[in-house]
Formats: C-alpha cells, sequence, structure tokens
C-alpha cells in the first residue's frame, strides 16, 4: 500500500511507515520481540542484523513519526530523557547551549548536574524574549533548545523568529514539542531543525509507555542521531514501539478533545472566584495569545495551570480531586493534576522556579478527554474547599 502524497495529516498518522506484514498480511505492525536475526550466509543478512542496532517494529514507528512531524527521520529513544541526551550529544566540550528558562525540570537536571561535568555551558533565558535569546548568543554557540509551550507555565517562544537568530549565529535549533504535539504545531516547517518529544506523553497518549522521539531534517544529525542511538543503546523496546504506534492512530481524534475540554476547563477557571489566575495560551487573557493563534492554528492543547490563594490552599484542592488523578506525567485520555514546585520540578532550585513564575501556589492539568461535565464538576467541588 502506499500512501499517496497529498494524504493529508490523519490518514499520515494511521498509514505513513506502516505496511501489512508480508508473511501473514497483517494490518497491525507484528511486536518482533527478537535481540538478533539469522544470517543467509556471512556479509548477506535482510537489513537487520542485531536488535539494538535494528528492530522492525521500531523502525516502522520511526517512519510513522518523521512522517508526522514532516521530518526526514526520526530516532526513538528509552524515554524522553534519553532523546534529549542524544541530540546534547552531538556537542563538544566548551560547546554552548542557549536553553528555555522555564524548561522541563528533568532536561534541567540533565543539563546542570550531568553534562556540565563535560565542559558544555548553558545559558537559560526567557526565550520568548527575542532580544534576550540575542544577547545570549556566543561564538561558542552550537544549540538552541527550546520549549513551547513551557511546562508548566506555558510561555510560548515565536519558532521561526529563534530559528532566524540560531542560524545566523551558526546554531542549530530543536524544539521539545511534546506539549503542543505534532497535530497543533510543526516546529520543522517553522525552521527548526531538530525535533523532540517524550512519546510517553500525547503520541502514547494511553499512560502505559515510556519513550522518547528526536525527528531531524539535516543529513549530519540524522547520522549522529542513528550512530548514538545504537552506541549508547537507549533504545526504544519493541513492546513500547508498537504502544506508540497504536497511540498516533488515534493522535488527531484525541487532540480535538484533548483541546476542547483543555478550553472550556480553562474559562471555567478565569470565572472561578477561587482561582487568582489562569495560564493557557488559547485564552485572549494570555500575553501570546496572538502567537499562539499564528503558530498553534488549530488550538492550544490540554494543558493548563492556574494558582489559588497560597500553597496551603494548593494542596487542599490537590487533595480533594475524586475523578482527576494527582500524579505526574501528561497527555493520557484520563485528567492528571499536579503541584510542579514539589513534582515535576522539584530538581529546580526555588528561587529559579520563582524567577520562571513558577509558583508553590500552582496547580497544573492535563485535561483528558471525559465528558467536560464531569471535569467541571470535579474542580468544582476541590476548589470549594480552597
Amino acid at each position: 500500500m502506499k500512501l499517496p502524497s497529498h494524504a493529508r495529516f490523519s490518514t499520515v498518522c494511521i498509514h505513513a511507515g506502516q505496511e501489512p506484514d508480508p508473511s501473514t498480511g497483517a494490518i497491525i505492525t507484528p511486536i518482533f520481540q527478537t535481540s538478533t536475526y539469522v544470517q543467509e550466509e556471512v556479509g548477506k543478512h535482510k537489513g537487520f542484523e542485531y536488535g539494538r542496532t535494528q528492530n522492525p517494529t521500531r523502525a516502522t514507528l520511526e517512519a510513522n513519526l518523521a512522517a508526522i512531524e514532516g521530518g526526514k527521520a526520526a530516532f526513538a529513544y528509552a524515554s524522553g530523557m534519553s532523546a534529549t541526551n542524544a541530540i546534547a550529544a552531538r556537542l563538544s566540550s566548551g560547546d554552548h547551549v542557549v536553553v528555555t528558562d522555564n524548561t522541563y525540570g528533568g532536561t534541567f537536571r540533565l543539563f546542570d548536574k550531568v553534562l556540565t561535568r563535560y565542559g558544555l555551558q548553558f545559558s537559560y533565558v526567557d526565550t520568548s524574549d527575542l532580544a534576550a535569546v540575542e544577547r545570549a548568543m556566543t561564538p561558542r554557540t552550537k544549540l538552541v533548545f527550546i520549549e513551547t509551550p513551557t511546562n508548566p507555565v506555558l510561555r510560548l517562544t515565536d519558532i521561526a523568529a529563534v530559528a532566524e537568530i540560531a542560524h545566523r549565529h551558526g546554531a542549530i535549533l530543536s524544539v521539545d514539542n511534546t506539549f503542543a504535539s505534532p497535530c497543533l504545531q510543526k516546529p520543522l516547517s517553522l525552521g527548526a531543525d531538530l525535533v523532540m518529544h517524550s512519546t510517553t506523553k500525547y503520541l502514547n497518549g494511553h499512560s502505559d509507555s515510556i519513550g522518547g522521539v528526536v525527528i531531524a531534517q539535516r543529513d549530519e544529525d540524522i547520522e549522529w542521531l542513528r550512530f548514538i542511538q545504537n552506541g549508547a543503546g537507549a533504545i526504544l523496546s519493541p513492546f513500547d514501539s508498537w504502544l506508540v504506534l497504536r497511540g498516533t492512530k488515534t493522535l488527531p481524534l484525541r487532540m480535538v478533545q484533548h483541546t476542547a475540554n483543555g478550553l472550556a476547563l480553562a474559562h471555567f477557571l478565569e470565572r472561578h472566584p477561587k482561582v487568582t489566575k489562569v495560564i493557557y495560551p488559547g485564552l485572549a487573557s494570555h500575553p501570546q495569545h496572538a502567537l499562539a493563534q499564528r503558530q498553534m492554528p488549530h488550538g492550544c492543547g490540554g494543558m493548563l495551570s492556574f494558582e489559588v490563594a497560597s500553597f496551603e490552599a494548593a494542596k487542599s484542592v490537590l487533595r480533594r480531586f475524586r475523578l482527576m488523578s494527582l500524579a505526574e506525567s501528561l497527555g493520557g485520555v484520563e485528567t492528571l493534576v499536579c503541584h510542579p514546585a514539589t513534582m515535576t520540578h522539584a530538581s529546580v532550585p526555588a528561587d529559579r522556579r520563582a524567577a520562571i513564575g513558577l509558583s508553590d501556589s500552582l496547580i497544573r492539568i492535563s485535561a483528558g478527554i471525559e465528558d467536560i461535565e464531569d471535569l467541571k464538576e470535579d474542580l468544582d467541588q476541590a476548589l470549594a474547599h480552597a
């Protein structure tokens, strides 16, 4: 089956990279749970030699995700953090990286506590401020690593504008597109060189797999990512690859509902007397609403944050949810709530959290695809005790 070159997004999600199994006709790619492959003779094999180096299930997923993001090739890793590490491994001692200041706590931990030990230098800047990005660039800057929307204060970066700055200074641009998903935002089409995801989140969508992926455009990046995937060995397992393939088939449908619920909850919270602030790019009150409309034309997804009067009030609210679950992670079909200051961003120092607007009274919601009235009722009864 050959996918038409003009196939639309939903069709690409379901079919790209996938053919019926030639031996059985199975329409779903099998889980090739094997560590090695029998070779016909010395130097002659069927394209697969060893399970770390190649796996048919993983290769199918990688082709699927490359097509979904509009890239040339994709490489699946054991987690979102191993995908980020694969990007950073492209650098050499003494190289400089400009990073979104409100980056994911795990990314900050990797950069600040691990990679600085190997001579890499990092500058954390508000990448929504283009002048700040420009000032941060140095002759040794080789990578600009941005997250947009950011986790958890949902600040946006103008991808096209930062791509221009990075390229003018001889650096490449990598975008963490986990929060938006390729349904809502296409960084490669806006000038990015690399896109990464925690596939754990929206791409998988069912809270039952850990993984990461990097999608690339340039041949030199593709060559390196393939080398480091095999050389370091942090590969996505066949079963997890199969789970993410299942997830991408329903990604467009799920994102429609995630987005509808996210926007509805944001409007609900804006009107609630116990809520002091709501952060959601789809609201007209968001300072970068115009950029959101331009850069995320199909909606702003299911991630939102809000603040209540105090840390004690936040703890009280989080104790009272009945339907929403207090848990880390995001992007699943069920609604999750978390307290970033003590959960996802606990590794970020308190003064840095304060500087990026992450207060102790902030609660993050990953809106699932449940009935919106049930979600509103759960929020309302939990906030009643704030």
